[in-house]
């Protein structure tokens, strides 16, 4: 699916300083080196507050894990209202090619959480699908669920 992202461009809080480019995330309220990966995370935020209204208080950046002994931090994880998660979100470069391994790296992230949905975005295509755990199985989805109000 094509999310269009390049659309929120002048949403984004950019600024170059002696240090480099920085772009402003508005989630952790902090300025972050600008990096292509940065860059797409912040878009697909921007498109999920401004878009699918998505509550700003329930997303969060970053988000450490446990995967088996492992400690892992995931891109972008959403709760819904009330404070399950909802749909977590791998972010990569536009220059990195959405592949099987970004969908394997997203299930090894989702084990401890179990989300209904996962996204796979790199600023040029998105992925997103729907997990059934009963059935053990997953369905590509036409468009990224609505926020659960």
């Amino acid at each position: 699916m094509d999310l269009s992202l390049m659309r929120f461009k002048s949403l984004l809080q950019l600024r170059q300083s002696a240090e480099g480019a920085a772009i402003y995330d508005p989630i952790r309220k902090k300025w972050l080196v600008l990096q292509p990966e940065e860059m797409v995370r912040q878009l697909a935020v921007l498109y999920l507050l401004e878009e699918k209204r998505y509550n700003k208080n329930r997303i969060k950046i970053e988000k450490s894990l446990r995967v088996n002994t492992l400690s892992k931090r995931c891109d972008v994880l959403v709760y819904d209202p009330d404070m399950r998660p909802f749909l977590l979100v791998e972010c990569k470069a536009p220059q990195v090619k959405i592949s099987e391994a970004t969908f394997r790296q997203l299930a090894a992230y989702n084990l401890p959480l179990r989300v209904p949905y996962l996204l796979a975005v790199n600023g040029i295509a998105a992925y997103c699908c729907r997990m059934d755990y009963e059935t053990e199985s997953w369905e590509l989805q036409d468009a990224i669920p609505d926020y659960p109000f």
